[in-house]
């Protein structure tokens, strides 16, 4: 699977942006989906995943609320869209794809990855 994520940019405190994966090589609707974002000298953070359906998604603590995952399997994409931006909010982001169909926020779980999309928030 060749993940493709886009969307990005720069935005101040407050905006939004929606993130888009596009997957290509093979379908994903077996696949669970996720997103990781990451700062240079820190580690990957997960911030949400979505299983094979879209019947369970998942968050990380630091976006509940403000970031909703979808996906769109006749599109063979996952969305993430982001509200209430904040500066910690910058990193590069990447979606990931498992194997399997269900949910995990352990980036050891996914077996494919793309090349990110950079997130940056102004204060």
């Amino acid at each position: 699977v060749q993940l493709q994520a886009s969307g990005g940019g720069s935005v101040q405190a407050g905006g939004s942006l929606r993130l888009s994966c596009a997957a290509s090589g093979r379908t994903i609707t077996t696949c669970a989906m996720g997103w990781f974002r990451q700062v240079p000298g820190k580690e990957r953070e997960f911030v949400s995943a979505i299983s094979w359906n879209g019947g369970v998604t998942n968050y990380g603590d630091s976006v509940k609320g403000r970031f909703t995952i979808s996906r769109d399997n006749a599109k063979n994409t996952v969305y993430l869209q982001m509200y209430s931006l904040k500066p910690e909010d910058t990193a590069l982001y990447y979606c990931e794809a498992r194997a399997g169909p269900l949910v995990s926020d352990q980036g050891s779980a996914y077996k494919y990855w793309g090349q990110g999309t950079q997130v940056t928030v102004s204060s």
